[in-house]
């Protein structure tokens, strides 16, 4: 089968590897219907070492059962499934409190002999508490919005969450990614009625028009926190969801948010240190929170929305490629060409 690799910085190829089987009685065999490439895979994109043996990507696809090991008890073949991001039992003491991302037994794609989602077929581990199965989610219409459940789409809803949105906050959203967009459409879903998103691209931030947000701000640093802070007041929002994960990003979010507020964050951090300390957070009472959204726990309560087409948040795609066009599918995106960019085998 066909799969991606990274070798290094910039360096991406689709090479040919052993079909995956059945390793443990857990797991099951997928047939990947859709993949995607993340903003945080531009992360290894951009400084990955030269790596001989190349690095397994993609952690968000939906798919088709192809097989299963004998212990797997809820799924069939056949059945369509969506793949959350990391992989979890179900059963642990984490993912009974909706924590799968740090499941006892489970893990991330591309780490520890389990491989990536940019590829024709993926072995996936504790299937039963992992893949979630959708009726008629072959559906082409529904295809990339159904993608969107295996991450963006439950991080943006996670990042709103964390924030304790709600009809009776103000939030600025820090990023104009797919993230980004779907934390608006969240922060709307929540109840928010003033969303202040942060975002320079405005074919982005015109869909994040679309998903909900009332404001747009495309100036950065202080010019950026100045205008938001006119918008609100000088007061700043309650509410922060930092969807890039880069430090003037988190930067930005001390300088909007208003005192007793929350900073939710939600873009992978760049960097060890961020300053947390009397005048940034602690005098004025300020929260801070967010993490890895555990995206298998977000799944059934924001599917429904996606069946009955209440939300499309596949409208983040804006580009799809085959597996001759993955290279270009990062280019694009690094370069802001792309938004996110949709693989179908």
């Amino acid at each position: 089968m066909r799969a991606t690799y990274l070798y290094g910085a910039g360096d991406v190829r689709v090479i040919d590897v052993p079909d995956p089987v059945i390793q443990q009685p857990t797991d099951a065999i997928v047939r990947v219907v859709a993949s995607c490439i993340c903003g945080s895979d531009l992360h290894p994109y951009h400084n990955l070492p030269v790596t001989p043996a190349g690095k397994t990507m993609g952690h968000e696809f939906v798919g088709v059962v192809e097989d299963l090991g004998r212990d797997v008890t809820t799924l069939r073949k056949g059945d369509f499934v969506i793949a959350p991001f990391a992989w979890s039992d179900g059963t642990c003491d984490f993912c009974r409190e909706d924590l799968q991302t740090s499941c006892r037994h489970g893990g991330f794609w591309n780490a520890n002999g389990v491989a990536g989602g940019q590829a024709e077929a993926v072995r996936v581990p504790l299937a039963d508490g992992t893949l979630v199965k959708v009726p008629d989610g072959d559906d082409p219409a529904l295809l990339p919005s159904l993608l969107t459940l295996s991450d963006v789409y439950g991080t943006g809803y996670h990042a709103a969450l964390k924030g304790g949105v709600s009809s009776k906050t103000t939030v600025t959203v820090i990023g104009d990614g797919a993230v980004g967009l779907l934390a608006v459409l969240a922060a709307r879903q929540f109840g928010a009625e003033r969303i202040v998103l942060m975002g320079r691209h405005k074919d982005r931030t015109d869909l994040g028009v679309e998903f909900g947000a009332t404001d747009v701000v495309a100036e950065r640093g202080d010019e950026g926190i100045a205008k938001v802070r006119e918008l609100t007041g000088g007061d700043g929002t309650h509410v922060v969801l930092e969807a890039v994960g880069h430090f003037p990003a988190y930067e930005q979010a001390l300088g909007v948010v208003r005192p007793g507020g929350v900073i939710s964050r939600v873009g992978v951090p760049q960097y060890d240190e961020a300053p947390i300390g009397f005048g940034t957070l602690f005098l004025p009472n300020i929260t801070l929170t967010g993490g890895p959204a555990p995206a298998r726990a977000y799944i059934e309560r924001l599917l429904q929305g996606v069946l009955d087409g209440t939300v499309a948040p596949g409208k983040v795609f804006d580009r799809t490629v085959d597996f001759d066009g993955i290279a270009d599918g990062y280019r694009a995106m690094d370069d802001r060409e792309a938004l996110k960019v949709l693989i179908e085998p």
